[in-house]
């Protein structure tokens, strides 16, 4: 590679948003230089979504085990082999970079591993593994990632962050998890499914407060009946460590102990020291400021992911990498809208949501103007075969199409993928009523939640 070339795109920072513009604008001819200082595939592929998935599957394989008497199956369960657990998330994320590797070098890419600094309106400096270049584009794509927020908490043995509990080499005999989000409950359900003893501290009056308040509901309910501790509403204030474990004081003078403390409190933006202010970059509290094309206003600099004020969700920077590679190209794509992006918390059980929850969708268009319908799983054979409880919950504006789909039980990530398309193609209850669900299958829950909106109640208990 020469440091003389001039690229067509050049992006700095290869997680998902990166490395998804860089294998787009690859694909449409152009020439591409992409600049990570650790891993392609970044957080998401390395220390985020991919091993937390592996776990929380290892976990849902315990519970099975456990739970194996209800269905008829005589098995043993003896017990979390976590290093062995931990091969099987390691050989996950490998299987996974090897491949992602492959693409980027079967699509001609230019990749510099080191540390880029934005020096000019189209120039990186790289300090590299093989030395320092100089790499110039005519655009830029700006996609650093964002990192655990530690509210000023120094990460020891016995205060950690996901990032450190990926690699725990042993199940916890209990934990307490700050932060009662997505990150927090996904943690909370692998710890408990393992056999630890878990308390969630939160804050806010909810559990997933960002979900439809009665999707955060019914988790509490289902943690509850699981035994995950957790109290709302309540601020942390302080953590001591002891001989062995952590001691952490609440606003309200409670106090708590165990042995580690999950610090679960969101992430925040990675964009210091990557020189975006001295060019002129708008930022905001760390952010970089983008409009709806993802352009920051700086010469042909974009930006993309989790250091762009909105969702932080890797499939989210996906979709904003490839609109950016094809906006450069001229295709003049569609941007990327917030309000059609699925959310999924993989937790047992799991939550999917898209579009507005009632709240969000009574202060959008009135309280009288929006009606809403609960689906139970109880009506739905897979989820009775499946042992599962949980609802399907659409919200329509009266006389108009879907604005929110919300969902939690066992396995219900996978209805994201249709409720996207109702949301994102605005189709009215009656229209999805049309649709035929395969039997027996938990899709069918959506067709029966927009049957009974739609008027037609069959397999429905009001």
């Amino acid at each position: 590679m020469s440091d003389s070339l001039t690229y067509d795109l050049v992006v700095l920072g290869g997680g998902t948003g990166g490395y998804a513009a860089a294998l787009r604008a690859a694909e449409l001819d152009m020439k591409v230089a992409l600049i990570e200082r650790d891993k392609v595939g970044g957080t998401c592929l390395h220390r985020g979504c991919v091993p937390t998935k592996a776990l929380l599957h290892a976990a849902e394989v315990a519970d099975t085990a456990k739970d194996s008497a209800t269905f008829g199956i005589d098995v043993e369960f003896k017990g979390i082999d976590i290093e062995k657990v931990l091969d099987y998330k390691n050989n996950v994320i490998s299987r996974n970079y090897k491949g992602l590797q492959g693409l980027v070098k079967a699509r001609g890419i230019d990749t510099y591993f080191g540390t880029g600094k934005l020096a000019g309106k189209d120039t990186v400096e790289v300090d590299g593994e093989d030395g320092k270049h100089t790499v110039t584009g005519t655009n830029v794509l700006l996609s650093t990632g964002s990192t655990s927020k530690t509210i000023g908490l120094d990460v020891t043995d016995r205060v950690i962050t996901s990032t450190e509990a990926l690699e725990l080499d042993k199940v916890p005999g209990s934990a307490i998890v700050l932060g009662g989000g997505v990150i927090g409950v996904e943690f909370a359900s692998v710890w408990s499914s393992f056999g630890a003893k878990v308390t969630i501290v939160e804050g806010l009056k909810h559990l997933v407060a960002n979900e439809d308040e009665t999707i955060s509901k019914n988790l509490e309910r289902a943690f509850k009946k699981r035994k995950i501790g957790f109290k709302l509403g309540t601020m942390f204030k302080g953590v001591e460590e002891t001989a062995d474990g952590v001691k952490v004081t609440l606003d309200d003078g409670s106090v708590l102990e165990a042995e580690y403390l999950l610090v679960a409190v969101g992430r925040g933006p990675v964009t210091d020291g990557f020189g975006f202010e001295e060019q002129g970059i708008p930022m905001d509290r760390g952010f970089v400021l983008a409009n709806e094309r993802l352009h920051t206003g700086v010469g042909n600099i974009y930006a993309c992911g989790d250091i762009v004020p909105g969702l932080q969700l890797a499939h989210r920077a996906f979709g904003q990498g490839i609109f950016i590679a094809e906006e450069i190209a001229g295709l003049n794509p569609v941007p990327v809208l917030e309000s059609g992006i699925p959310r999924v918390t993989y937790c047992e059980p799991e939550i999917f949501s898209v579009g507005l929850s009632s709240q969000q969708a009574e202060d959008q268009y009135g309280a009288d103007s929006v009606e809403s319908l609960e689906y139970n799983l109880g009506g739905n054979g897979k989820s009775v075969i499946l042992n599962t409880t949980g609802l399907i919950k659409v919200i329509r504006e009266k006389d108009g199409p879907v604005v929110g789909i919300h969902g939690i039980g066992a396995r219900l990530s996978e209805q994201a993928g249709e409720a996207q398309l109702i949301i994102n193609w605005e189709a009215f209850p009656e229209e999805v009523a049309q649709l035929i669900h395969a039997h027996p299958t938990q899709n069918e829950a959506l067709g029966e939640a927009h049957l009974a909106l739609a008027g037609k109640p069959l397999h429905f208990h009001s």
